[in-house]
């Protein structure tokens, strides 16, 4: 496929004036008559069930519609995860999920609603509303939960969801061949996703008598079955439609309010209902990330040859399952993706408690793996007595290496180029001599570095289909509809760019449109696993070549030019040979519109179903200074390199690198939910949870070593979620290295560095 130089070029992103100017119209912009208002009644205890509820207050309060219980709506099971249906019941996600529910398992669970007709009538009938519980024992940790005398937490499964071990070779033999056997224990936190927009929904009875819901969701036609499956009816009674999105990382790959709203919408005879999750409500009640516990060792030679890996890992799932085991099991893969070693085994546990549900957020299991991994390589590093790098290099999978565990063939694979490239852009060696200067006296420094592997999309382990379609318009420029979903980060652009590139056309000629519409785009499963530019880049590609081959084909017949002698170039029908311009595409265009003998309009669509993968690899470099008096950590500088084959807009992926750079600075530094010992939340507003300001966050510096991935549609690979992989653990390594003290609990906050320190008598 001839190249066109749209690809690999920086394109103002379509939406960027819409934006910035308000124009952009999001869940709630829509003027809709009539509409009312839901409330969620959330529980007060964390572990029990409701005994009994008096709604007779509520029910005269001004405004209120409906008060719903859990046995005024449908009873179905279902589950939330946003994955692709599964033929085979065994591979479903777990159903273990109500409308409203008695059964209470996580503090804030929806144990009933109110309808008002305005948002404030409906929050203070919620108000009035009473509730008599019994309370069961909570469990917060793992480890509680799975104790001999705890009680189940959902009666028909066991607590622990799922357990799996993976790997290879003999580990006892392997740690009894090293040198030395390094041995640790990590915790990762539950963090919050904290999008701009939180969750929205809007539902109504439509002229055609079936059910729309407009959402904020990252994937509109899993969300469409879901609802479907929650309510009780068909799946094409529902079609559920994505405007603008104010960001999601995850979250809104979770169906968290949308069957409610429908179902309120139902309850109220198909009058439209708004639901609207304060920010409050979204940290609290919607999803995190995993914490996950790690028992690791890692046996070395003195050489710096590692002999084994033995990991144990404890996956907090929460109260529900979500994406449940998907997350706690998916590292050993790329552990073993990443590094060489002769004995490896991956024991997993994924365990339901009663905090806040944990589901997918960006990066989805491998910044806990992660933190965990080059902690561990760091303290090997130590022990030896090898500069980590070198360590690092020595020991990183090769280029071409089939993965066993994931049944991937890692082809394009540069974790080496990364960390040597890396090294000399960051000036590691200048920053490590200026540390050495640094290592007494109340601030002092050190230098920190973190590899980390990523695939590209789920195959083989999950279905990988996309749809596209491309028309035709009288100007010659097209109209792309694709069901893959935009949610901020700039997918519609790079789409935009891949079609234009194959049509031979500028990026101008592309429109896209921001509401996503599954009773008029074609299927995709949606944004999630970085795989949208992979997976949905085939159809585009396909559907565009389609495209290319019916002009060229009418184009041929109208000016009577044999087809392998005719081009598409800037727009131009052109003969191969010299570009000699035949005929303007506008030309083509308008004669296939209206053109008494040619006249036939053109679309063009595609849909695949992609069998391959494409590892990705990357790393983070970090030098900070602790005051070891407080425990204040600040970052002087970091930076991220990363292989992620050809890159398609290159404004767009530095925007992605800054933004996960800044979230996994967040994730490493100050964030996580925290509970009470009742599991009650204790920080879920912007005020109490952390999140990273402009002061808290240095340049951020950042570098790709490009390449053109064999496997990818247009040389690409998996970006969007790869960035904060590894800043945590980058962060820690420094730590370690300013302080001599391995911090192996998230996140670095100055509390819990000062606590370390004290134990250490650094203080």
């Amino acid at each position: 496929m001839e190249k066109k130089g749209i690809v690999g070029k920086t394109e103002q992103r379509w939406d960027a004036v819409a934006k910035v100017t308000g124009q952009a119209k999001f869940t709630e912009d829509f003027p809709i008559a009539n509409q009312l208002h839901g409330k969620i009644m959330h529980a007060t205890i964390t572990h029990g069930r409701v005994v009994k509820y008096d709604i007779s207050e509520a029910e005269k309060m001004p405004g209120v519609v409906k008060v719903l219980l859990p046995e005024d709506l449908p009873q179905n099971k279902f589950g939330t995860a946003g994955h692709p249906y599964g033929l085979d019941p065994a591979k479903r996600d777990i159903e273990d999920r109500q409308l409203l529910t008695r059964e209470i398992r996580v503090y804030g669970d929806e144990i009933a609603a109110v309808v008002a007709k305005t948002e404030l009538q409906a929050v203070k009938a919620i108000e009035k509303i009473k509730v008599e519980y019994e309370e069961y024992p909570v469990y917060l940790t793992p480890k509680e939960a799975i104790a001999d005398d705890a009680m189940r937490i959902h009666e028909e499964r066991d607590n622990t969801i799922a357990h799996t071990t993976a790997g290879y070779g003999d580990v006892k033999k392997g740690m009894a061949e090293a040198d030395y056997v390094v041995k640790e224990s990590f915790s990762t936190s539950p963090q919050q996703h904290i999008h701009m927009e939180s969750q929205v929904a809007v539902a109504f009875r439509s002229d055609d008598q079936r059910w729309t819901c407009i959402s904020s969701t990252q994937i509109p036609y899993i969300c469409r079955r879901i609802i479907a499956q929650a309510i009780g009816i068909s799946w094409a009674q529902v079609r559920v439609k994505k405007p603008f999105i104010g960001g999601g990382f995850g979250n809104k790959q979770e169906i968290t309010i949308e069957p409610l709203t429908v179902a309120m919408s139902m309850a109220c005879g198909g009058k439209p209902v708004q639901l609207r999750l304060t920010r409050e409500e979204s940290i609290a009640f919607t999803r995190t990330r995993h914490a996950i516990d790690y028992d690791v060792e890692m046996g070395v030679k003195k050489d710096g040859t590692i002999t084994a890996v033995d990991f144990n890992v404890y996956s907090n799932q929460g109260g529900y399952a979500s994406h449940g085991h998907a997350i706690g099991s998916k590292g050993g893969s790329f552990i073993n993706a990443l590094y060489k070693m002769e004995n490896f085994r991956y024991d997993a546990r994924t365990v339901y408690t009663n905090i806040a549900t944990a589901g997918a957020m960006r990066g989805y299991g491998i910044p806990q793996v992660t933190f965990a991994l080059e902690s561990l390589v760091e303290d090997a590093c130590d022990k030896i007595g090898m500069d980590p790098i070198k360590f690092r290099t020595m020991n990183c999978r090769p280029e071409g290496f089939f993965n066993e565990l994931s049944k991937v063939q890692q082809f394009d694979f540069k974790p080496v180029e990364c960390l040597e490239k890396g090294r000399e852009a960051f000036h590691w060696d200048e920053k490590l001599a200026d540390s050495l200067k640094h290592k007494t006296g109340d601030k002092r420094r050190g230098v920190g570095v973190a590899a980390f592997s990523y695939g590209t999309a789920v195959y083989p382990f999950g279905l990988e289909v996309s749809s596209a379609r491309l028309i035709l318009m009288p100007d010659a420029s097209f109209k792309l509809m694709l069901g893959a979903t935009e949610i901020g980060q700039g997918a519609d652009t790079a789409f935009s760019q891949m079609a234009a590139d194959t049509l031979g056309v500028s990026y101008d000629k592309i429109i896209r449109d921001s509401m996503t519409d599954t009773d008029i785009d074609p299927f995709d499963p949606g944004a999630y696993a970085s795989r949208q530019t992979y997976i949905s880049g085939y159809a585009v590609r396909e559907a565009a070549e389609k495209m290319r081959n019916k002009l060229i084909d009418l184009s041929s017949r109208m000016y009577d030019v044999r087809p392998e002698f005719i081009d598409i170039v800037d727009g131009n029908v052109v003969y191969v040979h010299n570009n000699q311009k035949i005929a303007s595409l506008e030309d083509v265009a308008m004669a296939s519109y209206y053109d008494m003998h040619y006249g036939k309009a053109l679309e063009a669509s595609a849909s695949v179903n992609i069998h391959n993968n494409s590892y990705a690899s990357g790393c983070t470099f970090a030098q900070v200074e602790v005051d070891v008096e407080t425990g204040r950590t600040e970052i002087l500088s970091i930076m991220n390199v990363h292989d992620s084959g050809k890159i398609i807009n290159p404004l767009l992926a530095s925007g992605q690198v800054d933004g996960g750079m800044v979230m996994g600075i967040g994730y490493g530094m100050g964030e996580g939910v925290r509970y009470n010992a009742k599991g009650k939340p204790l920080n879920n507003n912007l005020l109490d949870y952390k999140i990273p300001t402009f002061m808290d966050v240095p340049d951020l510096d950042q570098m790709f070593v490009e390449s053109e991935d064999p496997l990818g549609p247009y040389g690409n690979k998996s970006l969007g979620e790869n960035p904060l992989c590894s800043p945590a653990a980058a962060l820690r390594n420094a730590v370690k290295d300013a302080t001599t003290v391995g911090i192996n609990n998230m996140p670095l906050s100055t509390q819990n560095v000062f606590e370390h320190l004290k134990k250490a008598d650094i203080i």
